[in-house]
């Protein structure tokens, strides 16, 4: 009781003075913090003002593109991109068992990313390096969804090998992969549908991205024995005639080739170019345009050989054609003219030799090419081209291959001028009987002369594109007649010289 009444009169006793220090603190409080607002304010408001709104905008920034994705996701979930994948080439038709199954041509099968929208290739992102896999599915079905692919998915039969044999997987390479090495190990005689289909997905998954399935045309699997009555791709001209499309072995077709005597491609393509109407009467009506043109394309895809071959039924003209009778040029006084620059009735002239040449076969000079041709049957040297024979290179001693027939002689001795009765045909017997004494710088030691001479000849033989016309070759040989006389009066006056 004693300790609180002290209390009590101490703080009675100190109450006004306490009061007194603690308002003094107060006004001295109050007078520095207006003296640090007076000074400090302005200094310290600007920078705390910046710095609030630098940090407010960057929260504001981060919040406004939390809010933008959000919204986007809402518009287009997940950022979903449909692509497919697709084949790039067609299989190689009909396809066997245990066989390597190919694209056109024996290529590998192709298979590309593809980007429905533009039809581009998608050759860069993480699905233009994704690993595919093949399968197989059943072949009555057009339209499909991956629900109708894995419905339709073919496993083996019960006690066989997987239906797939080789490496079934791929991986994409800048959006596009190859499926080699993959044969089927049974047939599709025992399916459903009796076809198969290929198929290809994708098996990597890649985020944000939908990829569609690959799938083929249907098709039949054979079992292997049936390749023996496969056709090739492309044929060889001694292939049995059957081996090109729509003509089956032993069918309709077959039989009336053979009754015809065209018993392989080779003989189907010469009998098309002596006489393709004939041709297509003997297949019959049986036999579409359609089937026809497919027939005619794969043989067409024949390899040929570069031989060449010869007809000359006359001594001015000969025929140049192929191995399978496709003309290939005329030879008209020595100047080759291709096939191309014909005209309609030379073209007709042309395939009429031909047809001559085939039932006159001893009497057909063949080739192993055209330049073999031209050096030989033209004497044309190896540096001459096959467009045009250009004789300004030739001189008087390069002629001995080419002569006159003996009538252009006595008519020349009888009446001194050309005569149309005159046998204007060339032969390869020699130019002349003693054809040395025709060296001008030996008969008459002048160069000058000799010279002469040559660019007469240059200027004869040197003539190009040749008209077939009695006018024309009356000129031309006209000079050439001129060329000689002269050289036969020289040749005269140098032996009399001499004697």
């Amino acid at each position: 009781m004693s300790q609180k009444r002290e209390f009590e009169e101490g703080k009675a006793r100190s109450s006004p003075e306490d009061k007194r220090r603690r308002f003094k603190s107060v006004v001295q409080e109050v007078m520095r913090l207006q003296t640090v607002k007076h000074f400090l304010e302005p200094v310290l408001e600007p920078l705390i003002r910046k710095v609030v709104k630098e940090e407010v905008e960057l929260a504001l920034g981060k919040h406004l593109s939390g809010i933008k994705w959000i919204c986007e996701k809402e518009i287009h979930p997940l950022e979903t991109r449909n692509l497919e994948l697709k084949f790039l080439n067609n299989l190689s038709l009909p396809v066997f068992t245990s066989a390597r199954i190919e694209g056109d041509e024996g290529q590998a099968i192709r298979v590309g990313l593809v980007d429905p929208a533009t039809g581009q290739i998608v050759s860069s992102g993480p699905a233009s390096s994704a690993k595919l896999e093949v399968f197989v599915v059943e072949g009555d079905f057009d339209n499909w969804t991956a629900e109708d692919i894995r419905n339709n998915i073919v496993r083996e039969r019960q006690g066989k090998k997987p239906l797939l044999s080789g490496n079934v997987f791929a991986v994409l390479d800048n959006g596009i992969g190859a499926m080699d090495e993959i044969s089927f190990t049974d047939n599709s005689s025992w399916t459903r549908s009796r076809k198969f289909r290929l198929a290809v997905r994708m098996v990597d998954q890649v985020e944000f991205v939908k990829v569609r399935e690959a799938v083929t045309e249907s098709f039949v699997v054979r079992d292997h024995r049936g390749e023996l009555y496969r056709k090739h791709h492309p044929p060889s001209l001694f292939d049995e005639v059957w081996r090109l499309e729509k003509i089956g072995k032993d069918g309709a077709f077959h039989k009336r080739l053979n009754c015809s005597s065209i018993n392989t491609v080779k003989d189907f393509l010469t009998y098309f170019h002596v006489n393709s109407s004939k041709l297509r009467q003997i297949l019959g009506t049986g036999m579409s345009s359609k089937m026809w043109e497919i027939t005619l394309d794969h043989a067409r895809s024949c390899v040929l050989d570069n031989s060449v071959h010869v007809y000359q039924p006359q001594k001015k003209t000969a025929v140049v054609f192929n191995v399978i009778a496709q003309v290939l040029g005329l030879l008209v006084d020595f100047q080759y003219v291709p096939a191309e620059k014909l005209s309609e009735i030379e073209k007709a002239q042309a395939e009429a030799m031909v047809i001559a040449a085939l039932s006159h076969p001893n009497e057909v000079i063949s080739y192993d090419d055209k330049s073999s041709m031209m050096r030989n049957f033209l004497n044309v040297p190896p540096s001459q081209t096959s467009a045009g024979i250009d004789y300004s290179g030739m001189s008087l001693t390069s002629m001995d291959g080419y002569g006159f027939v003996g009538t252009l002689h006595n008519a020349a001795e009888s009446s001194g001028k050309y005569s149309d009765d005159v046998d204007m045909e060339v032969t390869p017997q020699g130019l002349y009987e003693d054809f040395s004494l025709w060296n001008c710088s030996q008969i008459l030691g002048l160069e000058e002369t000799q010279s002469d001479l040559q660019s007469a000849l240059d200027g004869f033989m040197s003539q190009k594109n040749v008209v077939i016309g009695k006018a024309h070759s009356r000129r031309r040989w006209t000079k050439l007649f001129s060329v000689s006389k002269w050289l036969s009066v020289f040749k005269s006056v140098t032996v009399r010289k001499n004697i």
